[in-house]
């Protein structure tokens, strides 16, 4: 398994994966989170340009993919409960698999953890698989912050 940059060529491939991540949700009762064809392939492209979104490839294909910056998220700015710090974060958005293996977040996890020891991330509250997992994996509920759009979203930290 290697992680990398995605490049331009990766897009086609991104987008399938998108769109079978909002298939799944929306099977295990969350329709809400990634609606009307989030994140659109424009918001897609400006990841790839950007430098921060990643594919986790297996055997030749593209199994993962999710964004990953360290900086400042706006939306975490304000929140309602509190951060466990104020330091420096890396954050983690649109995760997406084909779900052909396994264990692929706790990877995703591992791998941005190495690179900075201060993490955050958000999901929807209907996103009961997702909340799962990030307990599981260390992080802690920090309280809730809301998407430019007003959406409120459960808020999560993990560091060392």
């Amino acid at each position: 398994m290697e992680i990398r940059k995605a490049v331009i060529e990766d897009l086609d491939d991104i987008l399938e994966i998108y769109e079978r991540a909002r298939q799944y949700m929306a099977e295990k009762g969350n329709p809400h989170q990634w609606k009307n064809g989030y994140p659109p392939k424009e918001l897609v492209v400006e990841d790839i340009e950007s430098g921060n979104l990643y594919v986790c490839d297996i055997d030749g294909e593209i199994e993962s993919v999710f964004y990953f910056s360290i900086g400042i998220e706006p939306t975490y700015e304000i929140i309602e409960g509190a951060w466990l710090d104020d330091k420096e974060y890396g954050f983690l958005h649109r995760i997406a698999s084909r779900r052909k293996h396994k264990g692929m977040l706790e990877y995703i996890v591992g791998y941005c953890f190495d690179i900075h020891s201060n993490l955050k991330i958000d999901t929807h509250e209907d996103n009961k698989i997702m909340q799962h997992l990030l307990e599981k994996y260390g992080f802690l509920k920090c309280g809730t912050i809301w998407l430019e759009d007003g959406s409120p979203r459960i808020a999560y930290q993990k560091n060392k």
